[in-house]
């Protein structure tokens, strides 16, 4: 049997709850999302082998805090063969347990129901002189389902496909907007609003808007400084649409043109992404992306005078990562970093249709590198796009954003 918790609610503080979001792979195997429920799997059960425990309805709760869809209405509404109150969990699911060769649950990712799970087995084998069986083994349930949700259906692409299509057009407009003196804060407020308005009404992780060297702090939220004219501003942000996460990054010049250090910066790392999208396809495994993207930095740093000798003997010493710090890309779905091995038997993973990554190569010059030409100072630059994998290649999600700096400077004076 299978056995796979939801999330629980939680509060901020003083009674007020955080906004609720259900655990990625109960969604995912359910489209129930609601907090406090528990579904199971048991093949071969007579009485039906898709289970969910849930809250009951109660006119007092629903008064306070809306609907409840309750035990009958999930068999309904959400295809189960049977529904339990989550009260009655007990009473019910110890007798479910009892017998079962294999239970598959992803022990340790969800600690207090991992304390039942275990009282419930052990009360089993404590009573095994009345003729009770204690289950066999368990078995982690994520190597198995995070398989499944690394190859994209293709109504998940759809999905996918939309949101993209939603963080697109927000980032298209936020170029068309931002001028010196603006705040950090009204940028991201602005992308947070053209994602709401478009269906997303929440950001798939906290969006990063960093301003001159913001930009080389790879996860800057604060977002509270003023745009300078002169400097560049990169702004990471995403929308999550039906649970499903977009992750797009451009950078751009705060006064709409690129200063000739910027744009010797900027023209490696397109480069390196193009290099990278290039990679992705059936066949190539997972780093090759990562490996073309290195290269092109690599061999772009020596030519403007920040690194120096043999491009293979930098690659191989890792010379790069001075000024190249992250990988080039991570997987993407119902979760921004989504889940799903990188490495299979040791070996990078063959990239497979239905398979969708982020690729985004970066450069990043803190201020505090004295040793490098003040004119590349206090520069972090990042490209990013969300890429599909094809029968036969590639269609990259995001690709209406422009990041040429032909087109991104067209853009942003007006034209």
């Amino acid at each position: 049997m299978a056995i796979l918790p939801g999330s629980e609610t939680q509060y901020r503080g003083n009674g007020v709850e955080y906004r609720f979001r259900q655990n990625s792979d109960f969604h995912y195997l359910t489209g129930f999302d609601e907090p406090d429920a528990v579904f199971v799997l048991l093949p071969g059960r007579q009485y039906g082998e898709a289970i969910l425990f849930c809250r009951e309805r109660e006119y007092d709760h629903e008064r306070w805090h809306g609907t409840v869809t309750g035990p009958e209405r999930a068999m309904q509404l959400y295809d189960m063969d049977d529904a339990f109150p989550i009260d009655d969990i007990d009473d019910i699911l110890p007798g479910l347990i009892e017998g079962r060769s294999r239970i598959y649950y992803g022990m340790g990712a969800h600690p207090s129901f991992d304390d039942r799970i275990i009282s419930w087995s052990n009360t089993i084998a404590r009573d095994s002189r009345a003729g009770t069986e204690p289950p066999g083994e368990f078995i982690q349930l994520g190597q198995y389902l995070h398989e499944l949700r690394l190859h994209k259906s293709p109504r998940e692409v759809e999905i996918l496909r939309y949101g993209a299509k939603i963080s697109s057009e927000a980032h298209n407009k936020v170029m068309g907007m931002i001028t010196p003196g603006m705040m950090e804060y009204e940028v991201e407020a602005e992308l947070l609003y053209q994602f709401a308005i478009s269906g997303s009404r929440h950001p798939a992780y906290p969006s990063i808007v960093g301003g001159g060297s913001n930009g080389c702090i790879f996860h800057y939220i604060d977002n509270v400084s003023a745009l300078q004219a002169g400097d560049l501003v990169l702004i990471d942000a995403g929308g999550e649409y039906e649970y499903y996460a977009s992750d797009v990054t451009r950078t751009l010049p705060v006064n709409g043109k690129f200063s000739e250090a910027q744009a010797t910066l900027y023209e490696i790392v397109l480069a390196a992404q193009l290099a990278a999208i290039d990679q992705v396809m059936p066949g190539n495994h997972w780093n090759q992306p990562h490996e073309a993207a290195i290269a092109v930095i690599t061999r772009g740093l020596v030519d403007a005078g920040l690194l120096f000798g043999d491009i293979d003997e930098l690659i191989e010493t890792d010379a790069y990562t001075c000024f190249c710090v992250h990988r080039t890309g991570h997987w993407l779905g119902l979760d921004v970093h989504d889940v799903g091995e990188y490495k299979v038997g040791g070996e990078w993973r063959v990239f497979e249709r239905g398979m969708v990554s982020s690729i985004e190569p970066g450069i990043y010059i803190p201020e505090h590198m004295t040793d490098v030409p003040e004119e590349f100072r206090g520069i972090g630059i990042r490209i990013e796009d969300n890429v599909l994998v094809t029968k036969d290649g590639r269609e990259v999600l995001t690709d209406s954003i422009p990041k040429t700096i032909e087109d991104i400077e067209l853009v942003m004076q007006g034209a």
